[in-house]
């Protein structure tokens, strides 16, 4: 006699699970990466999309570089804020997934656009395969500079604004005391001590321009460090930058004429009569 409808249904509802997420969960909090022959042998499995169907219930990531051979959770991933990557054991990921989306976040989001091989050293990867697809389906656009590509957003005022900073950073009259390197710039304790004793020196205007133009050396982020260096509003930082970048300043003297230190001639006849009285 056939079993009914309610008996099927009963029995598939009882019926234990044969593979489980919870499984995966467990390797990677052990582990923290996988790879894919990893992960089968953890649920009993030759096939890749059984595990893929499982992985998929975790929101898993994987690794943009090795090939995307490896896999982890974003609960295991300590990505951080800056650029949203994770390394282990040489392994890199990031929070864009892939390494064209990873390489897009990153040109987009760049002060001055990137030379290939500041972004290969920032990601730790070949990316000119990368770059020249992405390019050629728009989502970048590449410019020459210097007799070298430069990658910049494929938004036009956005890229004019890169191509103003990379010029500044390229200019000879103006030599950064911060290091213009790939990744994320770091300002030693000396150099943030000469920063804020100068700026003490500056009046309203001069202080914005100034901490807009380290902040163009600094690069990505350079908005944000400046601002929490010189205890000011991230939109000051960032308006004295725009201002650079777009020759929007007002040349003015700051000084009124005959104001600010006697010449050393008039101290010395001013001091000589006082001594004479």
């Amino acid at each position: 006699m056939l079993e009914s409808v309610h008996e099927r249904t009963y029995s598939n509802i009882m019926k234990p699970e044969k593979f489980s997420a919870n499984a995966l969960a467990k390797l990677f909090r052990a582990k923290k990466v996988a790879t894919m022959d990893e992960l089968k042998r953890t649920l009993g499995t030759d096939v890749d999309m059984t595990v893929i169907r499982k992985l998929r219930e975790l929101d898993y990531r994987t690794s943009y570089s090795h090939g995307g051979r490896y896999y982890t959770l974003p609960e295991i991933a300590e990505f951080d804020e800056k650029l949203g990557l994770w390394s282990f054991r040489s392994v890199w990921f990031s929070n864009q997934g892939s390494l064209l989306s990873t390489a897009e976040e990153c040109v987009n989001e760049a002060e001055a656009g990137y030379f290939a091989s500041e972004l290969e050293s920032l990601l730790h990867v070949s990316v000119k395969n990368a770059l020249g697809k992405l390019a050629g389906s728009g989502r970048i656009v590449r410019e020459k500079i210097g007799g070298k590509y430069l990658y910049c957003a494929s938004e036009a005022a956005q890229r004019k604004e890169q191509i103003r900073a990379r010029h500044v950073y390229e200019s000879e009259q103006m030599q950064a005391p911060l290091p213009i390197g790939p990744g994320i710039r770091l300002v030693p304790d000396e150099l943030k001590a000469a920063i804020i004793l100068f700026y003490s020196l500056l009046d309203e205007q001069q202080k914005r321009l100034y901490a807009g133009l380290e902040s163009l050396k600094l690069g990505h982020g350079g908005d944000r460090k400046m601002a929490e260096l010189l205890g000011l509003d991230v939109g000051t930082v960032a308006r004295g930058r725009q201002q650079l970048l777009a020759h929007d300043v007002e040349i003015e003297r700051v000084r009124k004429a005959g104001a600010g230190r006697p010449a050393v001639e008039k101290k010395r006849r001013a001091s000589s009569r006082e001594s004479k009285s």
